[in-house]
């Protein structure tokens, strides 16, 4: 310690005014930011410090096949099968390796393990993970294989679209379209959603079929609805008119051409005046007005018994019975 702070100090005195200076030992300081004087560094003494790791040469026997890799010292077992599988052509993730008798993992790293200059190093295949390797090809296959179908299917469905629009602005105006020109639309939309029922996927890619049917079902909606507004024939004009309007034609209209009848001009003193025919008979608007029923008799008992020859006759009433 006490060698150190001489030394600091002497470089610190022996320093130059840029902060830098060298002692007698012959090291070189420098001054950091914060006014600390610290040795200075060099880039290339660390890499010169730590020689490279050693290249060793492993014999790997695969069946009656010996192979000699060249490798470091410090790599693991995965490096060595990913350079195994040029020679061998298998895959790296097929490939099991044994050392000693017992499978080494491919992040177990050879130096560790023991691994050294012409060690021995057995090659096995694995058959669990050549199929679930196999398996997970497939499956990235088929679910290639789907999304390019969904996008196919998608920019078709993109073209029936403009056309679903360019035929909901012609009925929206009040235009008439071609009825089949709607179903032969509706029929394609409809083949392209039995394309995407058949596409089986996961994931992502389902997601994606689940948004396209959503698409296709919206447009044929849209299509069922103008097919309806399109056969709907349209109201007249005069339905249009205001309902005091429409009210005065619909009055006219149950009267025709008729004219209203003429105004009596006669006065009541000239309907009251009797009339005289040619024949002699004087006709008269004075008309005698008579009750509806005859009014009840009320007769005495007296008078019935004391009168039983009385030629009087009496009226006769239709009576309901009730039971």
């Amino acid at each position: 310690m006490m060698r150190t702070k001489a030394k600091m100090r002497g470089g610190l005195n022996g320093s130059s005014g840029a902060g830098t200076g060298r002692v007698d030992s012959g090291e070189e300081w420098e001054m950091r930011p914060g006014g600390m004087l610290v040795q200075k560094r060099n880039p290339d003494s660390d890499r010169n410090a730590a020689p490279p790791p050693p290249t060793i040469r492993v014999r790997v026997k695969h069946g009656s096949i010996y192979h000699e890799i060249s490798i470091s010292s410090t790599a693991t077992f995965g490096d060595l099968k990913k350079m195994l599988t040029g020679p061998t052509g298998l895959h790296h993730q097929d490939q099991k390796l044994v050392y000693k008798d017992k499978e080494r993992d491919s992040k177990a790293f050879l130096d560790i393990v023991g691994v050294k200059d012409r060690s021995k190093i057995v090659l096995v295949e694995d058959p669990i993970s050549q199929e679930k390797r196999l398996l997970e090809m497939r499956r990235n296959a088929k679910m290639e294989k789907a999304s390019k179908s969904i996008s196919e299917i998608s920019l078709e469905v993109d073209r029936l679209a403009g056309q679903v629009s360019a035929l909901d602005s012609i009925v929206s105006k009040g235009g008439k379209v071609v009825e089949a020109d709607v179903l032969t639309l509706i029929e394609r939309l409809m083949n392209q959603l039995l394309k995407l029922d058949g596409i089986v996927a996961d994931g992502e890619v389902k997601l994606q079929r689940k948004m396209q049917v959503r698409r296709v079902q919206k447009y044929v909606e849209t299509l069922d609805l103008l097919k309806i507004k399109n056969s709907t024939p349209r109201e007249p004009k005069s339905r249009s008119a205001p309902p005091q309007q429409r009210r005065q034609l619909d009055g006219h209209a149950g009267t025709g051409n008729q004219q209203p009848p003429p105004k009596q001009t006669q006065t009541a003193e000239q309907e009251q005046q009797p009339r005289r025919s040619s024949s002699g008979t004087v006709v008269t608007t004075n008309w005698e007005t008579f009750d509806s029923a005859p009014p009840l008799i009320r007769m005495d008992s007296t008078s019935s018994t004391s009168t039983p020859n009385n030629n009087s006759v009496h009226p006769k009433f239709n009576w309901e019975f009730f039971e």
